[in-house]
């Protein structure tokens, strides 16, 4: 994932993913940083928690920008590292709203979500599914964190509600949503249009142009509207450019 920052940050970066089924953790990379003035090496970034905690918000900028008013049950399907920072940065966020975190059962993952959050968030509630048809009925929010998957986590479309935001952080396993959705955003372009069904999406859009206001974004609260907006290689070089200025800084 290479990235040229804009000229005045002067940097460029390249990230390298592995995923690597059987690994613990299944996902892992590193970055290299650059002074893309001189070409200079400036540093050798593991970039795990970056990859965590980039995902983790830019997928909370998308709920935020893209649910329905008055969202309050929110559904959660892997609770791997990714599921726990993009819940962490969520419900950091979330100020004193009454929310309903829904949990996938696996293992004793939502169990420890709940020891571990609970506390911390007393506004929260929280309850656990058996099914992955029990954990979208009704949700507002659905959130999947799996690392992978080559099957559909929901055949039926007809359980996504009116006005349902789903966020696919690692973009598989709700295909058969992107022809019958409202409306389809991504971070980039780029990043989708390859997809199988890119070209039978009803509206498309960009995270950034809804931002900036060149784009309404949800326009009703009944619209059903899928975000892949999980981050890019832009963001992990500007995380690792301002972590290495702040170690700097304490030198």
């Amino acid at each position: 994932m290479p990235c040229l920052l804009p000229e005045e940050y002067g940097r460029f970066g390249c990230k390298i993913i592995s995923r690597i089924e059987g690994a613990e953790p299944t996902l892992k990379s590193e970055l290299l940083l650059l002074d893309s003035k001189s070409g200079e090496i400036l540093a050798m970034v593991n970039c795990d928690w970056i990859t965590a905690m980039r995902t983790g918000a830019v997928a909370t900028l998308a709920i935020k920008t893209f649910r329905a008013i008055g969202s309050s049950v929110y559904a959660f399907v892997g609770l791997g590292v990714m599921g726990r920072s993009t819940l962490e940065c969520l419900l950091s966020v979330s100020g004193d709203e009454t929310v309903i975190i829904r949990l996938k059962r696996y293992k004793d993952h939502a169990e420890k979500i709940i020891e571990d959050f609970g506390p911390r968030f007393p506004s929260v509630r929280f309850e656990i599914a058996d099914s992955m048809e029990e954990l979208v009925e009704g949700a507002d929010v659905i959130v999947s964190c799996i690392t992978y998957t080559g099957e559909l986590l929901v055949e039926n479309v007809d359980l996504f509600k009116p006005g349902v935001l789903v966020v696919p952080v690692h973009t598989r396993g709700f295909q058969n949503c992107d022809t019958v959705f409202d409306k389809v955003f991504a971070d980039d372009t780029g990043h989708v249009k390859d997809f199988k069904y890119f070209n039978q999406f009803r509206k498309f859009g960009e995270l950034s142009d809804v931002i900036q206001g060149m784009n309404q974004g949800r326009e009703t609260n009944d619209e059903r509207i899928l975000s892949y907006n999980i981050g890019l290689g832009l963001h992990d070089v500007f995380f690792a450019t301002k972590i290495v200025e702040l170690l700097h800084s304490k030198a």
